[in-house]
C-alpha cells in the first residue's frame, strides 16, 4: 500500500515530512482532523527502524489524539509528530528546526510533550512557532502532562474494575503495572494509597527497585503478561497484545496508559472480547494529558486540569455499559461515539445564518 493510500484508508487530513539537514532532524507530523478544532499530540523521539516504522506509529496516534479529544469533549481535533532521532542526539537546533516546520502550518498542529520529549524540549520548540502546550511552570505552563494523565488513568481504570467485578475499589485488587515512566508510576502512586497490591515491570530496574520501595510492590521478573492479576496496566509503548497472546493472559481486565496496546484495534479486540477479557479503551483512560494541555492554552493550572481528568471515570463508564448493551468491544463503542461528536460538530461549519 503506498503512503497516500495509507493515509486516505485512516482519514487523515494532512502529513508533513520534515528534514532539516544541518540539526538532523527528521520528523512527520501528522494531522488527522480538525474536525473540532486544531489538532494538539505530543511529540515523540524515538530511534525508528525505519521511515515506514515511524509513519506507521505517528498515522495511528493522531487518530487516536482524534478520538481522545472529541470523547473528552474537547474542541481540540487529533494530530501527533515523531522526531526519528535517538533522543541522546536531540538539540536546541533540531527542536528549533521542527518548530518552524510547526509554525508553517499556522496552527492547525499544536504540539507538546511524548515520550522522550519534556517541557524544556517545549521551551525550545516554542522560540520558533506559538504553538505549543506543556510549557513548565516557569514559562506559564502546566508542566510534564504525567500526574493528570495518570489520575485519568485510575478513574478509569475503577470503572473498568466496577464493569468486570462489580465494584470500583482498588482495595485488595491485584494490578500489574507495565512501564514506570512518568504516568506508570504517577499510577502505582494512586493505586497504592488506594490499598491495592502492585506487581511492577520496567526496563529500568532503579525504577522498579523504587516502586517496591515506596509502594511496596513486587518485581515482576518475567513476562508481566502473564502474571495473575485482575487488572493488567500497561503503560509503556503500545502494540503489547494481540489475539495470539490471549492464552498466556494473567488478568481479567487490562486498562492503561500506553497508547495502542493492541496490535489491532478491531480484530485484536473482538478476540479478547470473545475470550471475556475486557479492554477498556485506551485512548479514553489516557486522555488526562490532552485535557491538561487544553486548560493550559485556556489559561487554567494544575488543580483544574486533575479535577477535570476524574470526568474519566463517568466517560469510561458510559463506553463500557453501551458496549455491553449492544453487544460491541468497547473500543467500537468509544469510536462510535468520537466519531458521532466530530460529525456532528463538524456540520455546525456548513450552517448559513
Amino acid at each position: 500500500m503506498s503512503i497516500f493510500q495509507r493515509v486516505h484508508s485512516m482519514g487523515h487530513e494532512q502529513v508533513v515530512f520534515c528534514h532539516h539537514a544541518p540539526s538532523g532532524l527528521r520528523a512527520i507530523i501528522a494531522v488527522h482532523s480538525t474536525a473540532l478544532g486544531p489538532s494538539l499530540g505530543g511529540c515523540r523521539i524515538l530511534p525508528y527502524t525505519d521511515e515506514q516504522a515511524a509513519l506507521t506509529d505517528v498515522l495511528r496516534l493522531s487518530r487516536g489524539m482524534s478520538y481522545k479529544s472529541a470523547i473528552a469533549g474537547l474542541d481540540l481535533g487529533g494530530g501527533k509528530s515523531v522526531i526519528i532521532a535517538d533522543p541522546k542526539d536531540k538539540s536546541e537546533a533540531m527542536l528549533r528546526a521542527f518548530g518552524r516546520h510547526i509554525e508553517a502550518l499556522s496552527g492547525r498542529y499544536i504540539v507538546a510533550e511524548d515520550m522522550n520529549s519534556t517541557p524544556m524540549d517545549m521551551v525550545n520548540i516554542a522560540k520558533e512557532t506559538e504553538h505549543v502546550a506543556g510549557l513548565p511552570p516557569e514559562y506559564g505552563g502546566i508542566g510534564a502532562p504525567g500526574p493528570v494523565t495518570a489520575h485519568g488513568v485510575y478513574m478509569g481504570l475503577r470503572a473498568s474494575l466496577k464493569q468486570a467485578f462489580g465494584s470500583d475499589e482498588p482495595r485488595g485488587r491485584r494490578i500489574a503495572v507495565q512501564g514506570l515512566g512518568s504516568v506508570g508510576y504517577n499510577l502505582c502512586r494512586e493505586l497504592a494509597e488506594a490499598g491495592a497490591e502492585l506487581l511492577v515491570s520496567d526496563i529500568n530496574e532503579m525504577r522498579v527497585q523504587k516502586a517496591c520501595e515506596e509502594f511496596g510492590a513486587t518485581a515482576v521478573s518475567g513476562d508481566i503478561v502473564e502474571v495473575s492479576a485482575d487488572v493488567l496496566a500497561p503503560c509503556a509503548i503500545g502494540g503489547v497484545l494481540s489475539e495470539a497472546d490471549i492464552p498466556r493472559m494473567g488478568s481479567r481486565v487490562v486498562a492503561g496508559g500506553a497508547n495502542n496496546i493492541l496490535v489491532d484495534d478491531v480484530a485484536d479486540a473482538e478476540a479478547f472480547q470473545r475470550a471475556g477479557i475486557l479492554i477498556a479503551p485506551d485512548y479514553v483512560l489516557n486522555a488526562g494529558g490532552i485535557i491538561a494541555m487544553d486548560v493550559e492554552r485556556r489559561g487554567g493550572g494544575f488543580d483544574q486540569a486533575m479535577t477535570l481528568a476524574e470526568n474519566i471515570y463517568d466517560t469510561t463508564g458510559r463506553i463500557l455499559a453501551e458496549a455491553d448493551a449492544q453487544g460491541w468491544t468497547p473500543l467500537a463503542s468509544a469510536r462510535y461515539l468520537a466519531e458521532e461528536r466530530m460529525r456532528d460538530i463538524s456540520q455546525l461549519r456548513d450552517m448559513h445564518l
